[in-house]
């Protein structure tokens, strides 16, 4: 059974292997990518909200417009 799973006896192939390291090296690349794009949101969102309420206290402290 062991033979069939493997493929034959000797180990795994090569090719197999290299492609796997390429697949692993990949998931590690995109969930750094993901880290990153997290932290660039959560700045912008935090940025986006910082701004609205200085927008709220600019439209409340307002001086009527001269007629």
């Amino acid at each position: 059974m062991a033979k069939a799973l493997l493929g034959y006896v000797g180990g795994c192939d090569p090719r197999l292997l290299a492609e796997m390291r390429r697949l692993q090296q990949r998931v590690q690349d995109l969930e750094a990518e993901l880290v990153r794009i997290q932290a660039e949101n959560d700045a912008l969102t935090a940025g986006a909200s910082r701004d609205r309420v200085v927008e709220r206290v600019d439209a409340n402290q307002a001086e009527p417009a001269l007629t």
